[in-house]
């Protein structure tokens, strides 16, 4: 399955640290930030969170809500969060669904080794609940507030 800008989002339901659920079809009437990421505690994975920490205010001042997905589950995201100080929700997605639903549940190859994982990615879904913007194969440096400024000049 891919998805496609201008397309409406894959609705879901995942777990998120606090074991409660989140629907994406219950957050229409806000934006969405959606971010897939491989690992909690990961430099990549932790550098990623923590700018968007820093610039959570930002985006509810946007009617914004932010929210990352991994495989790790409830407790390791716990972890995470209280260790960062992260102000967001993480959702749980063990058995990769919703990744697949997005489509970056990917073949990835490191150091010789191939294996599958998530390929680093970001969704704008607007208060309808399209898809309006995509980043794939993110690189972390800039991207957050490349984010933030995307949300500022086409959804504010």
């Amino acid at each position: 399955m891919s998805v496609e800008v201008g397309q409406l989002a894959p609705d879901f339901e995942l777990q998120t640290e606090t074991g409660e659920k989140i629907k994406l079809s219950d957050l229409r009437g806000k934006n969405v930030v959606l971010y897939f990421y491989p690992k909690d505690m990961t430099p990549g994975c932790t550098t990623q969170a923590c700018d968007f920490r820093d610039k959570h205010e930002d985006f509810s001042e946007l009617n914004t809500v932010i929210l990352g997905v991994s495989p790790d589950p409830v407790e390791k995201h716990q972890k995470f969060i209280e260790k960062h100080g992260l102000p967001f929700s993480l959702l749980v997605d063990e058995d990769h669904q919703v990744a697949k639903d997005y489509d970056v549940w990917k073949l990835k190859k490191n150091f010789g080794k191939e294996y599958m994982g998530i390929e680093r990615s970001t969704f704008i879904i607007n208060t309808k609940g399209e898809i309006v913007k995509e980043w794939r194969k993110v690189r972390v440096k800039d991207h957050v507030e490349e984010a933030l400024s995307f949300i500022k000049e086409n959804l504010s």
